[in-house]
């Protein structure tokens, strides 16, 4: 099976294609820049470690798919990703948060990533050993006896062998008290014991004093450090449940599996991860740039842009996990320059986007593809959520199409908000079905274009309603 890193542009742009419409040199531009990524690697030092990666500013109008690409580019790469607003941070010595923040933000969602990938490896060694505890609860093993470990692998499911001190075969009473416990272990694993309840002693969740610290910039993270300072100083408390022994194995399971996670090795990989493989879209970037000179709040705005620079160029950033070099972290910027133009962003920072994409506004017959050719198309979700009402949506092509006619039509007599129009309009037309539904029972609902109709008709000519509805 083909790596995830090493697919080629086209089969990138082909896995885009399944969920965002259209866009197509948007799609382009991320897939060279995902496939580049492998290329580095391959590219022996020191030459590799000049190579930095060319980033990207995206530009087009809201609900066009600047975002979506991002995110689904990030799950395509199995990278850590994170999407920041860029007019949520402000210049170094107001209050708000600097933008070194993003990095640390970042490196927590990589940790996230490799301890939930550690956890997958450890899942059937932690099953297994939840598995002895459970059964030494059922049949506590006799005075003076351990209980019997198992010489399983990753699986659980292999043999368990006792011997005494010499090597010798174990007594009479010990093997039957062995027999006993592998029947025990299969009527588990059968699920005869699901109803009993058993009693056990959970770690609970790490207990620390609330610390709460009002900071300005560059000491935001001042209270997770006292947080975690605090958490080593008080250990965990210890707490007595009685659980059913499904619960009771899934409690034991986490719990081991919290145990034989090596965080140190965790944090290795998440920082190694975060530097090589990092994505970071910078959105609303246009909402920083510089249109009247240096007076008023561009003072601010300018200075946003200057403390992004070393960031987005290259440069070294303290977290509380160790230092992290940012001249490898994939940088994606998106704005709808309504106002601004990319040309008014301080010419510094212009140059470390590279590249530029223009994303195209959305018509009916996008609206149409939106609506029914996407793996996570409106229309499907819809059909599947009154399926569990049991209830057959059905919609008809020219309702569709209808829909899409519209959500154009108000986009362009009121706010241009893209493909995020159909959620409203959508919600309009199925509102009754929505709420009476669980009461129904009719088997199967047909919408028609004449039903849209009927739902959105007043509103979408109604200028005046359709901004506050619609």
């Amino acid at each position: 099976m083909k790596k995830i890193q090493s697919l080629t542009p086209r089969e990138t742009v082909a896995a885009l294609d399944k969920f965002i419409v259209g866009q197509k040199d948007a799609k382009r531009s991320v897939a060279i820049a995902l496939r580049n990524r492998w290329r580095r690697r391959q590219v022996s030092s020191p030459l590799r470690e000049e190579i930095a990666p060319k980033n990207i500013i995206m530009i087009g109008p809201t609900g066009v798919g600047k975002t979506e690409i991002a995110r689904r580019l990030a799950i395509l790469a199995e990278s850590p990703f994170l999407k920041v607003e860029a007019s949520k941070f402000t210049e170094v010595g107001y209050v708000g948060r600097d933008v070194e923040s993003m990095i640390r933000d970042l490196v927590e969602i990589a940790i996230g990533m490799v301890k939930s990938e550690e956890k997958q490896r450890l899942r059937g060694i932690a099953e297994a050993q939840a598995e002895d505890k459970i059964l030494d609860l059922l049949l506590p093993p006799g005075p003076g006896k351990s209980s019997p470990l198992s010489s399983s692998g990753p699986e659980g499911n292999g043999s368990f062998t006792l011997v005494n001190q010499k090597g010798a075969g174990v007594p009479a009473a010990r093997e039957h008290e062995s027999s006993t416990r592998e029947k025990l272990r299969q009527m588990l694993r059968d699920g005869k014991f699901n109803e009993r309840e058993v009693e056990l002693t959970l770690d609970e969740p790490k207990s620390m004093p609330m610390v709460e610290i009002m900071t300005t910039s560059g000491l935001e993270d001042m209270q997770s450090n006292l947080q975690d300072a605090f958490s080593k100083m008080f250990p965990r408390k210890k707490k007595e449940r009685k659980l059913k022994i499904p619960d009771a194995m899934e409690a034991l399971k986490q719990q081991e599996m919290e145990r034989l996670i090596d965080m140190d090795k965790v944090m290795k990989e998440a920082l190694k991860r975060t530097e090589e493989s990092g994505i970071i879209f910078l959105d609303e970037i246009d909402k920083i740039a510089s249109r009247h000179g240096t007076h008023g709040p561009d003072v601010s705005r300018e200075g946003v842009q200057r403390d992004l620079l070393p960031i987005v160029e290259g440069t070294t950033v303290n977290t509380k996990h160790g230092m992290v070099k940012t001249d490898h972290i994939l940088f994606i910027a998106s704005g709808a320059f309504y106002v601004s133009k990319p040309s008014d962003l301080v010419p510094e920072l212009q140059g470390r986007f590279p590249i530029r994409v223009e994303l195209d506004s959305l018509g009916m017959e996008e609206f149409v593809r939106i609506l029914t050719e996407p793996e996570n198309a409106l229309t499907k979700q819809y059909i599947a959520l009154m399926e569990t009402e049991g209830i057959e949506l059905v919609f008809e092509d020219d309702a569709i199409e209808e829909m899409a006619r519209i959500a154009v039509h108000v986009n362009e007599n009121t706010e241009e908000i893209g493909a995020r129009r159909l959620h409203t309009v959508m919600e309009r037309v199925l509102d009754n079905l929505s709420f009476d539904a669980s009461e129904t029972d009719d088997q199967r609902f047909v919408i028609s274009a004449a039903y849209v109709r009927s739902q959105l008709q007043n509103i979408a000519e109604d200028q005046d309603l359709s901004r506050f509805i619609l």
